[in-house]
Formats: structure tokens, sequence, C-alpha cells
């Protein structure tokens, strides 16, 4: 409680409690009586401690808290990260989630993003070759903003749930998509058929959706092999 009534007198805006005490459990009631947002991290921890400390949080009227999945060791090895975890922790506890990353590199907060991740842990070093179990698992200046921005990129690349044609992609819609053509010489009142038509780029004519109506029709007028069928 001394380090929480210290860091109360520094105004710290928000609490992270790091994963070594997600059981302490009068430490976390305390740190949410103090009516600020909590970082709970869930490294060396099962479901029920977990539950037990979101609960404890809830109890005292705080409801402002964010979940890390972490895997506390040091480096941490990749097939003990369990991401998916991220989006179980957001769907059962109803809260923001985020990674609190101890692996090597920066796979994992990219992988992270794109699994819904909204707060990213990663450690800072000046040198890996420094005393310590962090360092090694730790990024330099250079990499941390090398991960940065490849998170930045996952989360413009993510976009949304709302599917239409994007802007880059409309210039192109004449070029690649199909028109009904002339497979070969049409003469006039001959009818169409799927002998004498097809579909071809590009899409400036008639669209292949409507190569059924099409067939039997008496053509108004002759086309020349390749020619785009048009409605005049």
């Amino acid at each position: 409680k001394t380090s929480v009534d210290f860091l109360e007198e520094l105004n710290i805006p928000i609490y992270k409690i790091a994963s070594f005490e997600i059981t302490d459990i009068p430490l976390i009631e305390y740190i949410a009586s103090k009516g600020k947002p909590i970082i709970l991290s869930t490294g060396i921890a099962d479901l029920n401690d977990i539950e037990a400390a979101i609960n404890a949080i809830r109890r005292i009227g705080n409801n402002e808290i964010a979940l890390l999945k972490c895997t506390s060791s040091y480096p941490a090895p990749a097939e003990e990260s369990n991401l998916v975890m991220i989006k179980d922790y957001r769907e059962r506890f109803n809260l923001i989630t985020g990674l609190s990353d101890h692996t090597l590199g920066i796979q994992a907060p990219i992988i992270a993003t794109s699994l819904g991740a909204k707060i990213i842990e990663k450690h800072l070093t000046l040198n890996k070759n420094l005393k310590g179990p962090d360092h090694k698992a730790s990024l330099d200046p250079k990499e941390f903003k090398t991960m940065v921005n490849n998170i930045r990129t996952t989360e413009k690349m993510l976009g949304s749930f709302l599917k239409k044609i994007s802007k880059s992609e409309k210039k192109n819609i004449k070029i690649v998509r199909k028109s009904i053509v002339a497979l070969k010489d049409i003469t006039k009142n001959e009818r169409f058929t799927k002998s004498n038509i097809t579909c071809k780029r590009p899409g400036t004519g008639i669209k292949p959706v409507y190569f059924k109506k099409i067939l039997g029709k008496k053509s108004k007028r002759n086309f020349k092999k390749a020619e785009l069928i048009r409605l005049n």
C-alpha cells in the first residue's frame, strides 16, 4: 500500500499491475479504490486467478480495466505465446485487451494487433547485453520504431467491416471487368447465342450478369468480331 500511496502523491493517471501481483487481492482492491484505470497483466496465472482479480476490481466499483496477455519468461518461447487468448479475454471478460510481450523480435505485437489488441507493452533497452532478464527480449530504439510503424500499418490494413469498392480499386474497374462481346461477326436480325457472343475485357459495355437475358434476342445491327455488344 505504501507504494500506491507514493504513486498517488505523484498523481499518476493510470495503474499497471504486473503479472506477479495478480493474486495479491488486497493490493489490487486498494489500487482499484483510487478510481483510476487499471492495466492488468496475466502472466503466470490461470483463468481463475484472472477472474478473481477482475472481480476484486469490479467489486470496488472500478470498471476501467484492460487485460494484457502475457507469458512471463525472458525471452518467452514463441510456441508459448498463445496470442489467441487476446480475443478470448475480450469476449470472455468484456474488456479492452492487449499484449505484454517478452518474445524476441516484433512479430508477436503485430499479430496481437491483428487479433484486436489495443495496448502493446514491449520492453526497451539501449544494450541487449546488459545484465538482467529483460534485456535479451527487449528492443533497441531502432527496432522499437520499426515495431510501432508495423503496428500502425497493420491497423490501417485491418480496416473495417464495411465492404465497398475502395478508392484505389475504382480506377481499375473498366480495365479488369468484362463485357459482352461478339465472338464472331454478327449480322442484323441474327439471334444472340452462346456460339456468337462471349465475355471479355474491358468492362465498358454490357455486364456479363445480363448474358443469359441477351441470349435468343435478335441483333438490331451488324457487329464485328470482338466488338462490344451495346444496348443501342
